[in-house]
């Protein structure tokens, strides 16, 4: 999740309450982001040059490193984050955002030529008119930019911003892609002119932009950006031209964002006209840019249009999984319920795929959401096997299959696991079938920690199932593992009975149904007599026992462990 670093005083400014942090991390619950850290500007500086962190003083800025969500483009600025939570604390009504209504012979074009479909077809902008920057907004218009780059516009390569001072430009403008020997200009920050493959070399050994490069270096044309006066705005998605730069100073800012993926650069586009129009003249205003084709058609952008989405109360129960009985009286100002039970709300564009979780964050506090009952008996399980002295530790649900079976003294029949196409790595090739080769990888890892090691994990395992439509079922499983300078192999024995005990099955005589009893088991990870399949209603629900020395060995582990798993799924089932 991105994390957005906000002073805290300016913080409190822009939403006109100053809270303290216990309150503001109560806040941040309540809408769905966290306070994830309280720092200082020198303390980061500090850990970024690897240098002793000195106390922080009373004059020191108290910086909240705040997580949002990743779909949360709006958030990732101070200007966004202080709105929504303005909005939600119910201090500000929703603004509407507007499109100057001036006639299209008013408007700045955009000429698109057709050359750029051989690299980065596609184009939209916008026109900030008014706007009025101090330092440390300045300084947020362009930290937006960075994160969206990194965010969204997945570091450039779908979506490239450029911002730039409209007074400085004469319209109409043209977007082209042209060989990078034909392409001249003095980009930001330097005062020399450059070629663009010259640009290309020279920016290799820039630790920001080097990195962007590879984008367009080996095409055979590179797009550019020319004002009516063949002056370069910018050439993305590398740099923009010195000429055009934004200062504080800047009075009307010309947005324009290049894209391989039109549906992402209207997203980018949409949220930092949105963002910043509150500091125009024209409050929430913005300016529209018209963006000819070289067929000839043409379109306006920004679309700041709203619409209004129909979403059945049925799609988002079968969404979130969980049953709702929602009081129409308990449903907020932007968010309301007709008779027919279907909810309507007003969404800007790049706001849809977010509409469903801010359904579900709102309704949370609702008395029909309730845990699962399968989550609810595995925090009770959770909490009687740690108040038997074992930690929890939770592991990734992908391994290798050599963990999976091999390192298990098991074999591979193809008919269990789920296997992962084209995985990243080696270490995540399949769907775990058992929780413990992380149990076991955990151990090994922590091998000279102290002795014992007592710990367990609640936990799903995927095997194929043919009678799913996915060819594949979950299975919520409870395993505890003992290590020691002995195997500990009674208290491992102690803790299925107390477990059993807990979830009210009674200990019976074979081959009585109406409890739990153990049988001899000769599965390959565990030593041979000393190891049981533990029988619940007649069905084999879990097994425990010494692990096998071979097994230990492959997992680099010394001393000896014992292990139990237990499917509590089907405690719920049978209940």
């Amino acid at each position: 999740m991105p994390t957005v670093s906000v002073g805290r005083d300016r913080l409190f400014a822009a939403l006109g309450i100053s809270y303290t942090q216990e309150e503001f991390e109560d806040l941040c619950f309540s809408f769905g982001i966290e306070l994830d850290d309280v720092t200082t500007e020198k303390a980061i500086i500090s850990k970024e040059k690897h240098l002793e962190e000195e106390k922080p003083t009373a004059e020191d800025e108290i910086i909240y490193k705040i997580e949002v969500p990743a779909n949360r483009y709006d958030l990732l600025c101070l200007e966004g984050l202080a709105q929504a939570l303005r909005i939600f604390s119910g201090q500000e009504k929703i603004p509407r955002y507007t499109v100057a209504k001036i006639s299209k012979e008013s408007m700045h074009k955009m000429h698109v030529k057709k050359e750029t479909s051989l690299i980065r077809p596609f184009v939209v902008c916008a026109v900030l008119r008014g706007i009025t920057f101090d330092e440390a907004s300045y300084n947020s218009f362009i930290d937006l930019q960075d994160k969206l780059h990194q965010n969204i516009c997945r570091k450039r390569t779908l979506v490239a911003i450029g911002t730039h001072d409209l007074d400085t430009l004469q319209g109409p403008f043209t977007y082209e892609a042209l060989p990078p020997q034909e392409i001249n200009f003095v980009p930001l920050k330097q005062v020399k002119n450059f070629r663009a493959d010259e640009l290309m070399e020279f920016y290799k050994s820039d630790l920001k932009l080097k990195k962007f490069l590879h984008i367009i270096e080996n095409s055979s044309v590179f797009p550019v950006i020319y004002d009516r006066n063949r002056t370069v705005l910018s050439l993305p998605p590398i740099i923009n031209g010195a000429h055009s730069a934004i200062t504080l100073k800047t009075k009307n800012v010309f947005i324009e964002c290049t894209a391989t993926d039109l549906t992402k650069a209207k997203i980018v586009l949409n949220t930092m006209v949105t963002t910043f129009a509150t500091y125009c003249e024209k409050k929430f205003e913005v300016e529209p840019v018209e963006v000819i084709s070289f067929d000839g058609s043409s379109s306006v952008y920004p679309d700041l249009s709203e619409y209004n989405m129909e979403v059945p109360l049925s799609y988002i129960t079968g969404s979130i999984g969980v049953p709702l009985e929602v009081d129409e009286d308990k449903i907020s100002v932007c968010l309301y319920l007709q008779p027919e039970v279907t909810f309507f709300t007003h969404v800007m564009l790049w706001r849809m795929l977010q509409l469903l979780m801010d359904i579900i964050i709102f309704l949370r506090e609702l008395s029909s959401l309730k845990p699962l009952p399968l989550n609810q008996l595995s925090d009770l399980i959770r909490s009687e096997i740690a108040m038997s002295g074992f930690t929890e530790v939770l592991t990734w649900i992908l391994c290798s299959k050599k963990e999976n079976f091999e390192m298990l003294n098991r074999k591979d029949d193809k008919s269990t696991a789920v296997i992962i196409g084209n995985p990243r790595s080696s270490d995540f090739e399949v769907v775990r079938t058992s929780l413990m080769p992380g149990m076991l990888k955990t151990v090994g890892h922590n091998k000279d920690h102290p002795k014992p090691i007592k710990i367990y994990e609640v936990g799903d395992v995927v095997l194929l199932d043919e009678k799913k439509d996915v060819g594949a079922s979950n299975h919520r499983l409870l395993a505890a593992l003992y290590c020691g300078a002995n195997s500990g192999f009674e208290l491992i024995h102690s803790l299925v009975d107390r477990t059993m005990e807990v979830m009210g099955a009674p200990f019976v005589s074979s081959p009585d149904k109406s409890g739990y009893y153990i049988e001899v088991s000769d599965e390959p990870e565990f030593l041979l007599g000393r190891q049981a399949k533990i029988i619940y209603k007649g069905r084999r629900i879990g097994i425990f026992g010494i692990v096998h020395p071979e097994v230990l060995n492959n997992f680099d582990i010394p001393d000896p462990c014992s292990f139990l798993e237990l499917n509590i799924e089907y405690f719920f089932i049978h209940s």
